[in-house]
This record gives C-alpha cells, sequence and structure tokens, in this order.
C-alpha cells in the first residue's frame, strides 16, 4: 500500500453539520464548569488513572472523539481556548461558550457569509469599546475579589494570592508549585522573571506542564553564540564531575542544542538553554544585570573571551530556575550591595528621563533588577484533590496579573450582557453577535440551577450564591478586562472562519490490524 495517507472529502452542510456536533459536544463538557457555581469534570488519563477538574481548558484538552470531522471543530475550537489562555491566563471556558453559540445562531440564520462575518466584526469591536469604557482599575481590596472569583469562590486560596501579589508589588512575580506538606501557603523570594522560554521540549523535567525545572544550577550566560559543543566541553565536565546542574543563557547552534538535548534525554547532564535577549545595547546589559545577581561572568567571544577557557569561577549560581513555554523565573539569592546600589541609580535615571521610550527600558530593567517572586506552594491531602486545587490556583494568579494589568469589569456575564445594547439590529451579523454574548450569563445561572433574570440597571445581576440581584462590583463579582475581551475576540475568530467553511478534508482512520 502507498505510504501518502487517503484522505475523506465532506462537502457543504454534511461537513459543517459535523464539525458544529463536535464543537456542540466539547462546548457541553466544558460549559459545566463556567462560573461560581460550575461543577467539576472527571477526566481518565491515557493510563486509566482518573482525575477531577474545573479548569475549562484542561476539561478541552483531554477531549479527542472519535469521528474525525468531529474532532476537527472540536480541535479548533481549542485553538480558541489555547489563544485565549496565551494572551490573558484565563476566559477558555466563556470563549468556549461565544464561540459555539456565535456558531449557532449564525448558521441558523442561513444568510450571506461574508455579511454576516463582516457583521459579527463589527460587533466585537463595538463591544470591546464598551468593555474598555466601564472598566475601573483594581485596588488593594479587589484584588482578593477576582482571586476568590478565579478560584471557584475559596476565600483562603483567594487571601493567599491576593497576599502573594500584594508582598511582591507591581515589578514582583507570583508563582506556583506544589507544597510538601497538605497546606497551602506562600514563600516570598528574591528572584528574575526573564521573557524568553523553553528551546526544546527535550529539555523539560514536567511532562504535564511542559517546564524545565532546576535545584541549585549553575549559571553559565554568553553573549557570542555558541557554534560548537567542544567550545564548552571543559564546562560540561565540570558540571557532570560534581554532579550539578547547568543553566544556559545563549544562542546555541542547532547541532549544539540537539548534541546537549540528547545528553540531557540519557541521563548524562542536568540542563536547559534559553535564547539570550535580541536586540544589541538591551541584550547586553539584560545579560549583565543577569550576570550581577546570579555571580556568573558574561562571555563574548568577539571580545576577545575564550569559550574555551572557561573556568568554574565564571560560572555564576541561583536558587532555582523554572521554564515554561514562554518564560523563564530565576530565583536568586537576596541582592548584593553592589545590585542595590545599581537599583537606586536605576530609580535616579527613571525620575529624570522624560522620553517615553526610554521610561519603559528603564521600568522593566528595575523589575528585574529589584523583583521578588511569590511562590503559592499548593498542598492538598491526596493526589486528586492537589490537581483539582492547582488548576484552580493557576486560573486565579493568571486572572489576577490581568485584572491588575488592565482593570476589571462586572463579571457574571453581565459586562457582555450589558454590551449587547449597542448592536445594529438591522445589521444580521450583529445581531447574532448580541444573541450570543447572552451564553456565558445564561450558562452561568444554568449551572446555580437558576432561571435567567435581567436587571434594567447596567452592572447588576443576580449573585449566584445568594440568589439575590446585586450590583456587581460592589458585591466583588468581578472579571478582569483583559480576560473578557480575549475570549470574545478568539471566539469571534474562529467562529467566522468556521463559518465560512463548506469542504473539510480529514485523514482516514485505518485499523493497523486491517492494514495489508
Amino acid at each position: 500500500m502507498s505510504d501518502k495517507l487517503v484522505k475523506n472529502l465532506n462537502f457543504g452542510n454534511d461537513a459543517k453539520d459535523k464539525i458544529l456536533k463536535g464543537i456542540d459536544k466539547l462546548t457541553k463538557a466544558v460549559s459545566s464548569t463556567l462560573g461560581a457555581s460550575g461543577k467539576c469534570v472527571i477526566l481518565e488519563d491515557q493510563h486509566g488513572r482518573p482525575s477531577i477538574t474545573k479548569d475549562g481548558v484542561t476539561v478541552a484538552e483531554s477531549i479527542t472523539l472519535l469521528d474525525p470531522v468531529e474532532n476537527i471543530g472540536a480541535t479548533l475550537l481549542k485553538d480558541a481556548a489555547r489563544k485565549t489562555v496565551k494572551e490573558a491566563g484565563d476566559g477558555t471556558t466563556t470563549a468556549t461558550v461565544l464561540a459555539n453559540e456565535i456558531l449557532k445562531l449564525a448558521t441558523e440564520l442561513n444568510g450571506n457569509v461574508r455579511e454576516i462575518k463582516q457583521g459579527i466584526n463589527s460587533g466585537v469591536k463595538k463591544v470591546v469599546k464598551y468593555l474598555e469604557k466601564i472598566s475601573i482599575p483594581v485596588k488593594d481590596d479587589m484584588v482578593k475579589q477576582v482571586a476568590t472569583i478565579s478560584a471557584n469562590n475559596d476565600e483562603e486560596v483567594g487571601a493567599l494570592i491576593a497576599d502573594a501579589f500584594l508582598s511582591v508589588g507591581k515589578t514582583g512575580v507570583v508563582s506556583m508549585e506544589e507544597s510538601h506538606t497538605p497546606e497551602t501557603h506562600v514563600d516570598i523570594v528574591d528572584g528574575i522573571q526573564y521573557d524568553k522560554g523553553l528551546k526544546s521540549v527535550h529539555f523539560t523535567t514536567d511532562d504535564a506542564s511542559k517546564s524545565s525545572e532546576l535545584k541549585k544550577p549553575l549559571v553559565l550566560i554568553v553573549e557570542s553564540k555558541i557554534e560548537n559543543i567542544r567550545k564548552i566541553q571543559a564546562v560540561l565536565e565540570y558540571v557532570i564531575k560534581n554532579n550539578r546542574a547547568l543553566f544556559v543563557i545563549a544562542d546555541v547552534e542547532p547541532q549544539v542544542l540537539s548534541a546537549l538535548a540528547m545528553n540531557k534525554i540519557k541521563g548524562n547532564i542536568k540542563i536547559n538553554i534559553v535564547d539570550a535577549p535580541v536586540f544589541g545595547y538591551t541584550k547586553k546589559q539584560v545579560l549583565n544585570d543577569i550576570a550581577l545577581m546570579t555571580g556568573a561572568t558574561v562571555i563574548n567571544e568577539h571580545l576577545g573571551d575564550d569559550l574555551d577557557l572557561i573556568q568554574p569561577e565564571h560560572l555564576g549560581e541561583c536558587i532555582k530556575t523554572s521554564t515554561t513555554e514562554f518564560e523563564t523565573i530565576i530565583q536568586t539569592k537576596p541582592p548584593t550591595e553592589e545590585v542595590e546600589k545599581l537599583i537606586k541609580q536605576v530609580e535616579k535615571d527613571l525620575d529624570k528621563e522624560k522620553v517615553a521610550g526610554q521610561i519603559t527600558r528603564l521600568e522593566k530593567r528595575l523589575a528585574l533588577l529589584s523583583a521578588k517572586i511569590a511562590n503559592v506552594k499548593v498542598g492538598a491531602n491526596s493526589d486528586v484533590e492537589l490537581k483539582e486545587k492547582k488548576d484552580r490556583v493557576e486560573d486565579a494568579i493568571c486572572a489576577t496579573k490581568a485584572a491588575i494589568k488592565e482593570g476589571i469589569v462586572p463579571g457574571g456575564g453581565i459586562a457582555l450582557l450589558n454590551a449587547a445594547c449597542n448592536m445594529d439590529e438591522n445589521n444580521p451579523g450583529e445581531e447574532v453577535l448580541s444573541k450570543a454574548i447572552l451564553s456565558p450569563f445564561r450558562t452561568i445561572l444554568q449551572n446555580a440551577g437558576l432561571d435567567p433574570v435581567l436587571s434594567e440597571e447596567d452592572g447588576f445581576g443576580i449573585d449566584v450564591v445568594t440568589g439575590n440581584m446585586v450590583n456587581m462590583i460592589d458585591e466583588g463579582i468581578i472579571d478582569p478586562l483583559s480576560v473578557t475581551k480575549s475570549a470574545l475576540k478568539n471566539a469571534a475568530s474562529v467562529a467566522t472562519t468556521i463559518l465560512s467553511t463548506d469542504c473539510v478534508i480529514n485523514n482516514i482512520r485505518i485499523h493497523e490490524g486491517d492494514r495489508r
């Protein structure tokens, strides 16, 4: 038989119906988690082990449908959820519910697809404009409210996360890790947030979270490109001999990366590599600052340094490094006197600076030098409880971060509901969107076993815990602006793309035993 994949074709309404069916199945599973009264979902992994979660993106990622075309629909919806998480850290369930409803209503309309798409897109702009208009900045007491809501109304967790954010300040970082005890608590440490993520999946130490963590690693910083693994042979031998981990900040050639990844996979060395910054002066400055805080020496062959002659004293060290797909957090020892002097100098420069671009650069440098890291250490009495709790804490941290950055809007789906009045009823696409953006509000009440009741006043909605009509902001029922915006934009984007689909080409699944 040919090695080429055999394809199956679906056209017109048949293709679209199967796509919508897959999207609807995924939405039903995910939507049950939405809101303060949202339900948990029990998942079974590939090894038959169950876990419990209320995290929408975790539920979505666990779903693979038997029908290939239906699965394509579900996968497209997952993309909207992933993008929302990447942009805002939360809002995956809202994005899923919105996309499904937009598609349903647009398909039922059966009008001119191009006009409907244009109307939906113009409607999204109107809703975003309205949300930005009504948003308010987050004050100290609101931080706890945001965290509590995102943690499924767990006030204890919400209070811990709020304390974490307030402790590290605007320049600080809040992260999450497992506790060695059943208790959940917060540890404050000095550290650096560095905006470079994993270079290769082979450097991961935790497959589930797709992250790399090194404890007490030595730090090698190279400003020039590492073109040959022999150039750092002495460093590698020293690290292996002393049973240490090695964290490398440098640009490396593909063959060097492959060789180091292979040695890591074989267990010969504990190592992780992240890229150096991109730009000239900024690159030099960032590397020098990280070197100062870790005790490393920046190596640059272009300035006459010889990689072959790197000695152990050129290496720095830190408490721990944690690298995800998007960023690296370097936990360092308390700042030295030299670092403290540099911080004061940067603060003085910032006060004097008038150019916007330079102000931004100095603010970023100050954040890197003076940042503290709050580790929310999550504990539980069982692995099942721990997994569910970690999902909630992660959502709460991301939502709180987003709220502090851009502000908040009334929660419970009310902000989107109120925005519906800005739509043009004579525009079919905007009419579709005006009805679709009610879906998060309805779903939240449905999950709480309550009937939808509308208020004539903007910002008022039902508190699903008490069943009373309240001012959502005053009661602390709030959503981060960036989360709501991102969910809406990504939902509309995937929905309008699917709407114009008329043909689906999928691989034919052939059981291995049936092949000839």
